[in-house]
This record gives C-alpha cells, structure tokens and sequence, in this order.
C-alpha cells in the first residue's frame, strides 16, 4: 500500500494522478487491517459513518464517475430514500468483498486513464440539482475529485480506527509493513 509517492515512479501527469488515488486508497485500506466485519459496521462517534460504509462508499463512488466518463451508466442507482445504503454493509456484503470490488473498480480507473486520448476529454455531469445544468468536466477533473473524494474519507477513516481501538495511522502503515 503505498504512503508515499515519489516523483520518479509517476512518469507523467496521468501517472501522478494515478499514483496520488492510489495513495489516499491506502489510506482507507489501511484503516480496515485487522479488523472483523463487526468491527468495521461499528459507529464509534456522534456521525453514521463506519469503516466498512466509507469503503463501500468510496469503491461504488469512483466506480460511478468512470462509468460516466465513459458515457456509461453506474453500476449502482439509488433512490432518495434508500441513499444511506452507499454507507452501509448490507445483506451479504463484506470487507473482503468490497475490498476485491474496489480493486477491480481501481484497475478500470488505471485502464480508463490511460487510455482516454486527453486528460482534457469532456463528458457531461449528472443531471442532479447541485451541478450546473449541461455542465461537462474533464478526465482530469475526475481524477483530482477522486483524489479529492477519497482523501477526505481517508482522513474520516483515521478518526473512526483510532475511536475502536487506538490504532494511529501511523501504527497502521507499520501493521501493513510499509
């Protein structure tokens, strides 16, 4: 799980996005180490998030933005009501599971970006009320907002170890051997 990205081993400015996702992934990955199913549904603080939600989250979350950058539909729809389901382990939903989810979302987001022509390419936003009407963005936009995305749940992933067991990240990264 890489903690740090050293500007030798990117290449390029695909390559730097890339190696920085793959960076703030470790973050959530890490925060999962050792612990069970159980462990990782809890909700140790006033908010709703846990472990397992967070990645669940993240996976279906970039999964979703790739798919549109390639004039695809998402995997998953929500309705409305049922919206705090992409927080959540339900059914038979695991860890483990959403772990190899996301390792195969990741490898499609690899395969993506490096094949789209342009990280300048555009593709046009959902149609939901907080984006601008016909708004487009480009390749590049999605990979920093997934960078984006996924750091910030890096961090609430930290929070949320440490409230179950004082596990730093720190001590986390030394746990994974990197």
């Amino acid at each position: 799980m890489v903690t740090h990205v050293p500007s030798e081993e990117y290449g390029d400015e695909r390559g730097a996005l890339l190696a920085f996702l793959e960076e703030q992934r470790g973050g959530i990955r890490r925060s999962l180490l050792g612990l069970t199913d159980e462990q990782a549904a809890a909700r140790p603080s006033a908010s709703e998030l846990s472990l397992g939600g967070l990645l669940k989250h993240v996976a279906e979350t970039e999964q979703g933005w790739i798919a549109r950058a390639k004039g695809e539909e998402p995997a998953v729809h929500r309705e409305p009501s049922n919206w705090h389901e992409c927080f959540a382990l339900v059914g038979d939903e695991s860890v483990e599971s959403q772990l190899a989810y996301w390792e195969k979302v990741a490898a499609e987001t690899q395969a993506f970006a490096r094949s789209v022509p342009s990280l300048d390419d555009t593709f046009p936003l959902p149609d939901q009320p907080w984006f601008p009407p016909e708004g487009r963005v480009s390749v590049r936009w999605v990979l920093l907002h997934l960078i984006r995305e996924t750091a910030r749940h890096a961090g609430h992933a930290d929070i949320i170890r440490e409230s179950l067991d004082g596990k730093t990240a720190f001590e986390l990264v030394a746990l994974a051997g990197k």
